[in-house]
């Protein structure tokens, strides 16, 4: 696997926002890649756009990363120490902090020198409940958030030349984390993800929450791996805690707990929506993991069931494109067993991006036609205009059938960013 992977899209992102007088927050899982796009990919764009290398200035607060400087989390020593190097007013200065909830107060600083006219301010952060929900209230409506994931599918085949077959066999199993690169054997990527879990992920959840209930915290991140793409609500949660796992915890407790894991970025939400009542079921969810070599490490590889991740590729993809995504329900009244009865129909997602909208089925495979019916169905149902597509695991050419519903190969959509337009 190669070294050095460009991520165009997210500094694209970073470029286009360069000098507009917000703070810009990197957000994203720990290890997905934030700090290299920000300091070393933008970094390099910024030299070789002619900015001078004393111009960026870099601070490291990542208490996992052995180079950081820890030393400046206190807020006011940051403080001296970035205003000792913006020192002439007439000098564009790029300041990029790493990690900054790690330093207790940083607000108040950061605003500082988002107000300064020759100080363009760049921060990350792993956690949401700092940065991402908050960003408007905490930077006064000039923070944008540039969320980070890791290794979409295209990234990862960067510089490889194997089948299609190999790469996605080795992406839906081990993932697309940054850290991947420099590993080599299968064994030594199923520790490096499990080490992710213990030492990094759940340990940070435990201590910056305070969390007495450790196990229920491991046991709720189990539930979320195992139940990938299936609705569940905190008290489904919490009885099968109860029934599988021998977990005694409560709807509340598992609702907040479950808030923790998102807001650190490992997995997301996706809301359930009724099509033809246009509203919103307040309760359930789908969740899926932020990356699935994750998700799979979790489980130790032992559930590797490949329609269920690759719908969560899928959603991952949409994401990443920065699509909002919901998961549809439609229902539909029809005749069985001599009575009109209503059916409620699965729609995998409800997928726009504010002007455009799609409804898609993931479908590994569609051996037959009663298959092939099982996935379309729900499209008949909905009754709009807009497109409806199928996504299969099979390698196929995109083509439209004679009810308007488009076929597209697993493949072909992961490599395509512009494919739904």
């Amino acid at each position: 696997m190669p070294g050095y992977i460009q991520r165009d899209v997210y500094l694209q992102k970073l470029i286009d926002s360069r000098e507009n007088g917000s703070a810009k927050v990197v957000t994203g899982p720990r290890r997905c890649g934030k700090s290299w796009l920000l300091t070393r990919l933008y970094k390099d764009y910024l030299i070789a756009d002619g900015v001078p290398e004393e111009d960026i200035i870099i601070v490291s607060l990542d208490m996992d990363d052995e180079n950081n400087q820890s030393e400046l989390a206190d807020k006011e020593k940051l403080k001296a120490y970035l205003y000792s190097k913006i020192t002439d007013p007439k000098r564009m200065y790029y300041v990029m902090l790493d990690e900054i909830q790690e330093v207790k107060g940083f607000e108040k600083l950061v605003n500082g020198l988002r107000g300064k006219d020759n100080v363009d301010v760049y921060v990350t952060g792993s956690n949401a409940k700092l940065l991402s929900k908050d960003i408007s209230t905490i930077f006064r409506d000039r923070g944008q958030e540039i969320r980070c994931n890791p290794f979409s599918f295209k990234e990862f085949c960067t510089g490889r030349a194997e089948p299609f077959s190999e790469l996605w066999k080795e992406y839906y199993t081990f993932g697309g984390m940054p850290g991947m690169l420099r590993l080599k054997t299968p064994l030594q990527k199923a520790n490096y993800l499990q080490d992710l879990w213990k030492k990094t992920y759940l340990t940070d959840i435990v201590e910056r929450y305070h969390i007495d209930k450790e196990v229920a915290l491991e046991a709720i991140a189990d539930e979320l791996c195992s139940a990938i793409g299936s609705l569940t609500n905190p008290t489904k949660m919490a009885n099968s805690l109860k029934s599988i796992q021998n977990v005694k915890i409560d709807e509340e407790t598992v609702q907040k707990y479950l808030g923790y894991i998102c807001d650190s970025f490992l997995f997301e939400g996706s809301r359930r929506y009724d099509i033809k009542g246009k509203e919103y079921y307040k309760s359930f969810k789908k969740y899926y993991c932020v990356d699935v070599g994750l998700r799979n490490a979790r489980l130790n590889f032992r559930q590797q069931e490949i329609t269920h991740i690759m719908e969560n590729v899928i959603y991952n993809e949409l994401r990443s494109r920065d699509y909002m995504v919901d998961v549809g329900l439609v229902e539909a009244r029809e005749m069985r067993d001599g009575k009109q009865v209503y059916i409620q129909y699965e729609v995998d997602f409800i997928v726009t991006n504010g002007i455009d909208k799609y409804y898609i089925q993931s479908a590994y495979a569609l051996p037959d036609e009663i298959k092939k019916n099982q996935e379309l169905n729900p499209l008949r149902k909905i009754g709009d205009s807009f497109q409806k597509i199928v996504i299969q695991g099979d390698d196929i050419a995109t083509y439209t059938n004679d009810e308007g519903i488009i076929f597209m190969g697993l493949h072909q959509f992961l490599m395509n960013s512009d494919i739904l337009k």
